[in-house]
């Protein structure tokens, strides 16, 4: 991890970092998760990725929310920079489990290159990172997307090493409908997939807010339960040197 960073001309708000943050223009909950995980001197400057059509209702349509990523990630890059941030941050995650840890690896790639040399947390990597933190073997996994959106999860997961026990798809209509899961939806998903005794259990996809539910049933479940915008928000905070403790978000937070 890098030493604690200081500017030599602080920003009176960023004075240890600004991360660039890329997130779908149909989201409302990464920016929502990230000022609430709070950290002084650290600020998650939002560029959006123009998602015209959100419709996720069938396979077909989950690829073709790609393809809108495609078009429009480079110009969302291109207007964070001119806030000149520090590091990036993908605030969307079905890209980043996309063709495993190679594509993982090529979207890293891709954004550093246009960032102009920029490290980045993906949210495949710092689930990744936060389940090795806790020394999980085995997990669970709760997605809102399509049956090829969770082959993609389970593919990433499985090349990791990890014996992935169930993905469960909620299959939302639409991105935004993403983000208007009830936590009564999720917590019925972690009481279901808890049943397959996994080491730990984790919530993919950025718009699905699970950061709350997910620090409550550690508690009741007794076993980590990993929250994606939890985990990308502690993978970007250490990589930066930055290891504030926070409560109330999960215990990735609290304890590493």
């Amino acid at each position: 991890m890098a030493s604690e960073p200081w500017r030599e001309r602080p920003d009176q708000a960023a004075w240890r970092r600004k991360f660039g943050v890329l997130a779908p223009s149909t989201n409302s909950m990464v920016e929502y998760d990230f000022n609430r995980m709070n950290v002084p001197g650290v600020v998650p400057m939002f560029s959006r990725i123009h998602i015209y059509d959100p419709d996720l209702s069938s396979p077909a349509q989950m690829e073709k929310l790609r393809v809108q990523l495609d078009e429009s990630i480079d110009h969302a890059v291109d207007l964070v920079k001119t806030a000149d941030p520090d590091y990036m941050v993908m605030g969307m995650s079905a890209e980043t489990f996309w063709g495993g840890i190679e594509g993982n690896e090529y979207f890293k790639r891709r954004i550093k290159e246009r960032s102009g040399g920029l490290d980045v947390a993906t949210g495949a990597e710092a689930c990744q990172l936060a389940l090795n933190a806790f020394g999980a073997k085995s997990i669970a996994v709760v997605t809102p997307y399509q049956p090829n959106g969770d082959e993609q999860v389970e593919l990433f997961f499985g090349e990791c090493g990890f014996d992935v026990r169930a993905v469960k798809g909620l299959k939302r209509p639409t991105a935004i409908s993403i983000a208007e899961t009830t936590e009564d939806e999720l917590r019925e998903a972690l009481l279901e997939l808890n049943e397959t005794g996994a080491d730990a259990l984790v919530q993919v996809g950025t718009n699905m807010g699970m950061v709350r539910l997910g620090a409550e049933a550690e508690r009741w479940l007794g076993k980590p339960v990993l929250a994606i915008n939890a985990a990308t928000w502690w993978m970007a905070l250490r990589a930066n040197g930055i290891e504030d403790k926070l409560w109330g978000f999960g215990r990735i937070l609290e304890e590493f």
